[in-house]
């Protein structure tokens, strides 16, 4: 057996291990970062290592300082696992060791991110012919489906961002609701574009359809962007799409759809409804290592009018081999990106049409299951209208919540998020990994009545 076939055999000992790991141990991290660095050795050494030794120091040291994300019974953020063909898929992406920015350099992704990208397309009901791009995660899809929204209705307005910037051309104008997710604020601001002018929202931070409506005669020919969303990070809501696009469509703005998690909702016959007309915006972002549970990282960005995004990313240079069809390339910020679309087309192959629609309401009865039974709990109130799959509640104030998560993270049995919502501290409860199991739940709630008992 030589040093890598060596390397790559501890690698695998140890994943297994550690994927077997996650039924029975404490989902919180059990050591500290100076814990780890003192086992690790923060010194460089003077001279080689063998591969396999430090594929067993690097696995040996960490261990204890790895939060177990992959756990059915991690909810914090919204974070998925990783499915198993998924997985193990991404082993192969590792060795393959593709970049992935080209049609003809690296045909064999570029085929199966065609497949991926119809796939996706169908399954999240969005128009057939629109571009999708792999990125990092939902903020960098963002990122790219409003550079392409900035750039458009900058040209409608007769300015030509690509050429000659942003200084002297007119104001971009975008409009959000009050719930909208910090990744929208954090693009716009990446573009050169501020802070979006909010719209009033209900008391789930969905945006108010009439608000929207009256923002936008105020605009006059200014051009402007609207961002809505498919699933807020608290309540889970979606925004009312089939009011609100049209709307904007005919005050002449570019809608976006920031749907991280919730876009695929689309993808489940009894949840469809939320994203009724979603898909007549002109962009989407969403996430694949969310709902759909690809391993890190991998995001996604859709848009409607291919030639858009393309103006936006694309890129010449005499060295590049360029295909007359397309390239990755030009959909996506990156010229150096590995192969994510790998990983999705091995997701939504195994799944099927079935098994996606399955995982989503999977989650969501997590999600329900979960309401129903804090509800039960003494002093604790379930706040938002759980249509999704984020339950967000609280106990008598804020000092009792707070020792109620404090005393879950203690216990270890889950990972559960607080946060602040409508200027209350709160436990919020993110179903989104698939291995998440009735028996994960019960465990979990368990544990919540243990915690809410001693605080």
């Amino acid at each position: 057996m030589d040093a890598r076939e060596a390397a790559l055999q501890r690698a695998h000992d140890h994943a297994v291990r550690w994927l077997a790991s996650l039924s029975d141990r404490p989902v919180p991290a059990r050591a500290s970062v100076d814990e780890v660095v003192r086992a690790l050795g923060p010194d460089l050494p003077e001279g080689p290592s063998s591969p396999a030794d430090v594929v067993d120091l690097l696995a040996t040291a960490c261990e204890p300082g790895l939060t177990a994300f992959p756990s059915g019974r991690f909810y914090g953020f919204v974070i998925g696992g990783g499915v198993p063909a998924a997985l193990a898929v991404d082993w192969l992406v590792s060795a393959w060791d593709q970049n992935c920015v080209m049609r003809r350099v690296t045909p064999a992704h570029t085929a199966v991110e065609d497949i991926a990208g119809a796939w996706l397309l169908e399954l999240l009901g969005l128009p057939e012919q629109s571009a999708v791009g792999f990125t990092t995660g939902a903020t960098t899809a963002n990122f790219t489906c409003l550079a392409a929204a900035r750039d458009t209705v900058l040209r409608r307005a007769g300015w030509n961002a690509a050429r000659d910037g942003l200084t002297g051309g007119p104001r971009v104008r975008v409009l959000a609701g009050e719930g909208r997710h910090m990744a929208i604020d954090l693009a716009l601001r990446y573009l050169g574009l501020g802070e979006p002018e909010l719209v009033a929202a209900d008391d789930q931070w969905r945006i108010n359809p009439g608000a929207l409506r009256h923002a936008l005669t105020t605009a006059g020919a200014q051009p402007t962007i609207v961002a809505l969303q498919a699933g807020e990070i608290h309540s889970g809501a979606f925004d009312s799409f089939g009011d609100t696009v049209e709307a904007a469509h005919n005050a002449g703005a570019w809608v976006h759809v920031d749907g991280a998690f919730g876009l695929w909702a689309a993808a489940s016959p009894a949840y469809a409804h939320l994203t009724a007309a979603c898909g007549q915006a002109d962009s989407w972002a969403t996430d694949a290592h969310k709902t759909l549970n690809v391993p890190y990282d991998c995001g996604l960005a859709v848009v409607r009018d291919p030639s858009t995004v393309r103006a936006s990313m694309g890129q010449r240079g005499d060295y590049l081999i360029h295909d007359e069809r397309g390239d990755p390339f030009e959909k996506v910020p990156e010229l150096s990106r590995r192969g994510r679309a790998f990983t999705v087309w091995a997701a939504l192959r195994s799944l099927g049409r079935s098994g996606v629609a399955a995982l989503v309401e999977r989650l969501c009865r997590h999600a329900s299951a979960f309401a129903a039974g804090i509800a039960d709990i003494d002093g604790a109130k379930v706040l938002n209208d759980v249509i999704f799959t984020q339950v967000c509640a609280a106990f008598d104030d804020d000092a009792r919540t707070e020792q109620v998560l404090a005393r879950l993270l203690d216990d270890g049995t889950a990972w559960i998020s607080g946060s602040i919502w409508h200027d209350r501290r709160v436990m919020r409860i993110s179903v989104s990994n698939w291995s998440t199991t009735d028996d994960d739940v019960g465990r979990t709630l368990d544990a919540i009545r243990r915690a809410a008992a001693a605080a």
